[in-house]
């Protein structure tokens, strides 16, 4: 695919690190290395007594991160029991325990089910009544949320950071993590048997276009995430002039939540490489300033709205961020706003990086970085080796490759829906290429349709970033009598700063035609996910009711 793949040749090719083949399916995977996480979290052992994850409470070295995993995998296996396909739910938030959890899980030959940690009681009860995990390992703010259906199933509970409540809690069988013995440092994991066919997770989907699913991703998909990230982040040295593997190990402010896929895009090449994992429970951008400064962090990941506001504290805070040399962002579109003040305030010190994923593909299979993000910030870049790209007629974008899911959770039907016979997973995005990188137009079901022109929403959104007045900004369709659709902006206004709807349609004016121009524009707050993702069912009904009332 065009220019950027010289930079990969040299990696790919036969005996090169990331050297790929055609896998029975007919999809690409890489060749050699580890087939299971099993294996993978094995291998990290060897870094010892580096420091591998930071959290506000305590920090944990690779030794000891790996006697606890390996503890708890002990504790699943021959204390409760469980065997090969059970599943153990993680339900916390941006604990080093969450890590420790799903490492152990990994380590006991069980399959994790990293579920959101601020669904509410109902919406956690759908998906543990779908999965039907044996475990549960939560926080203490999370018991109160599971604790009845534990008790109903007479699920076991482990709780970490709490005091293991047993009020409410008749039948649920619930233990707390501090009440057990220290972990053996030499402790070995459980002999047990995992096949890369094996399945390894099941992360369930946002949900924000109906009931979540829950995508199954095997231990060779998994391994085929971690080697995509390895991979992207070894084009990016090679890109900027240095050589892979030489250097300190990254010190990453992680600030995905773990639950999401985007997390372990950071996570893997951080244990690969032996870097530390600085942790935050609940993003705060005065803090995470704090944070970078204070552990020398190298590479920040989040949404990009924790990003924008990063560069807003730092720069409240004198400029700050001395220590960081990448910034990567992901789980939704980057506004280009946010590349050029990045590279407006440090140059080219801070490197940017954006990508593409989806729960299906288990974290990100595309990215784009440094000069070509720079050049190009509407693109999500290459994809990683062992993934194809294919846009169909329809301009849609089709996927293929070894860290795709298997399907969905007990449901063939939306499993059917989602894969083509031969392997290709229909993305629901509309995409287009341009000098063979991808740019992702807009989801399918968003696309405005005005008298018979679509409207792409990342495009007119990209424009309304650029007017200093806003600090965010999304856009819908509301119907037309006539026309069918017209577009509607939603603007969140800066602190401080004032704009008019005029004058936003006479910034949009000036940049676009005329047809891609809001006819309406609304002034409120944006909602948007945990992971940025903007909630278009949720504000295209607050727009209908708006215009209407209008």
């Amino acid at each position: 695919m065009g220019e950027g793949w010289a930079v990969g040749e040299g990696l790919t090719g036969g005996g090169a690190p990331f050297e790929v083949e055609r896998g029975e399916g007919g999809g690409l995977a890489y060749v050699g290395g580890v087939r299971t996480l099993t294996e993978f979290v094995e291998a990290t052992w060897g870094y010892g007594d580096r420091v591998f994850l930071v959290g506000e409470g305590r920090a944990y070295t690779y030794r000891e991160f790996f006697a606890a995993a390996s503890a708890l995998a002990r504790r699943l296996v021959d204390g409760y029991g469980v065997r090969s396909g059970e599943r153990v739910g993680i339900v916390m938030r941006n604990h080093p325990e969450w890590v420790i959890g799903f490492w152990g899980v990994q380590l006991a030959g069980l399959v994790a089910v990293p579920l959101n940690a601020w669904w509410t009681e109902g919406e956690l009860a759908y998906a543990l009544d779908d999965c039907e995990p044996a475990v549960l390992l939560v926080d203490g703010e999370r018991l109160g949320s599971v604790q009845a259906w534990a008790g109903a199933r007479g699920a076991r509970v482990v709780v970490f950071h709490g005091d293991g409540g047993g009020a409410g809690s008749a039948g649920a069988r619930i233990e707390r993590y501090e009440d057990w013995e220290a972990p053996d440092p030499y402790g070995a994991p459980p002999a047990v048997d995992v096949r890369g066919e094996d399945d390894a997770t099941i992360i369930y989907t946002s949900g924000t276009t109906g009931r979540p699913k829950g995508a199954v991703a095997t231990q060779l998909a998994q391994v085929g995430a971690a080697v995509h990230a390895r991979y992207q982040a070894a084009a990016a040295t090679l890109a900027r002039g240095g050589v892979p593997g030489v250097g300190a190990a990254p010190v990453a402010l992680m600030t995905f939540p773990l639950f999401h896929v985007a997390a372990f895009t950071t996570l893997y090449p951080v244990m690969a490489t032996g870097g530390t994992l600085v942790l935050m429970r609940k993003w705060d951008a005065a803090q995470a300033v704090r944070l970078i400064d204070e552990h020398r962090v190298s590479h920040f990941s989040g949404v990009p709205t924790t990003a924008l506001e990063l560069l807003d504290a730092a720069g409240g805070a004198g400029g700050g961020l001395a220590s960081l040399t990448n910034l990567s962002t992901g789980g939704a579109a980057a506004p280009p706003e946010l590349v050029a003040r990045l590279t407006a305030r440090y140059g080219t010190r801070i490197e940017p990086r954006t990508g593409y994923g989806l729960t299906e593909t288990s974290g990100g299979v595309l990215a784009s970085f440094g000069d070509a993000y720079r050049a190009d910030p509407l693109g999500v870049g290459l994809p990683a080796p062992a993934v194809e790209v294919r846009i169909d007629e329809g301009g849609e974008l089709l996927l293929r490759g070894q860290s795709l899911v298997r399907g969905y959770w007990r449901d063939p039907e939306a499993t059917a829906a989602a894969f083509t016979p031969d392997g290709w997973l229909r993305t629901g995005d509309l995409a287009v290429e341009v000098d063979g990188r991808i740019r992702i137009v807009d989801r399918i079901k968003d696309v405005v349709i005005r008298g018979g022109e679509n409207v792409y929403g990342v495009e007119v959104e990209a424009v309304l970033h650029e007017h200093p007045a806003v600090a965010d900004a999304a856009v819908v369709g509301v119907p037309h009598p006539v026309l069918g659709e017209e577009v509607a902006a939603v603007v969140q206004v800066r602190a401080g700063a004032a704009v008019t709807g005029e004058e936003v349609r006479e910034h949009v004016r000036g940049r676009l035609a005329a047809f891609k121009v809001p006819a309406h524009v609304v002034f409120g707050e944006v909602p948007r996910s945990l992971t940025g993702k903007i909630l278009k069912r949720e504000l295209r009904g607050a727009v209908h009711r708006q215009v209407r009332g209008g």
